[in-house]
């Protein structure tokens, strides 16, 4: 477990980055959490006196890391842009996301739809699982569950999908 204190920052424009809260994990703190790592891996620990557990880690290159920090997070810390936090974190092997029942129904449809996902890394699989599980309404559910098939039948990663749609809008 390593412990560091860090400032709360958030993205001006930064393409599909922007507006997000974040604190900056830089190589050498996030070698100690996971190896010569060169991907996003998950967390948990305390950030201030809160537990937390299955946080993502994001990449920026050169073995530097940010933890975003959503909306919910933030207010439960009472915290913002500029504020200064205390964490202990470790790397949270024990994390697994599991594919809702609706969406594993309409992926076995077609055999190349769930073969499209499962080849999908563990990380981007967990992308489109979370947005589809934060859906607050059976219908935006829904819509998301038809991109997400719509997606595997392309082969397109979640980054891929998520631009094409709003390239449509």
């Amino acid at each position: 477990m390593i412990s560091f204190k860090a400032e709360i920052e958030k993205f001006g424009q930064a393409g599909e980055k922007t507006g997000w809260s974040y604190v900056f994990i830089p190589s050498a703190l996030a070698n100690q959490l996971k190896k010569d790592c060169k991907k996003s891996f998950r967390v948990k620990g305390k950030i201030d006196a809160l537990e937390v557990a299955g946080l993502a880690t994001t990449p920026m290159g050169n073995g530097d890391f940010i933890l975003a920090l959503k909306t919910e997070l933030r207010k439960k810390l009472r915290k913002e842009a500029g504020g200064s936090l205390l964490l202990f974190l470790e790397e949270d092997i024990n994390f697994k996301i599991e594919m809702p029942d609706d969406l594993e129904i309409c992926l076995r449809e077609e055999s190349h739809l769930m073969q499209n996902f499962i080849g999908q890394p563990k990380s981007y699989q967990n992308y489109y699982i979370n947005w589809i599980n934060q859906a607050k309404t059976e219908t935006t559910r829904t819509k998301r569950i038809v991109m997400t098939v719509i997606a595997m039948d392309k082969k397109q990663d979640f980054g891929t999908m998520m631009r094409e749609s709003k390239e449509k809008l």
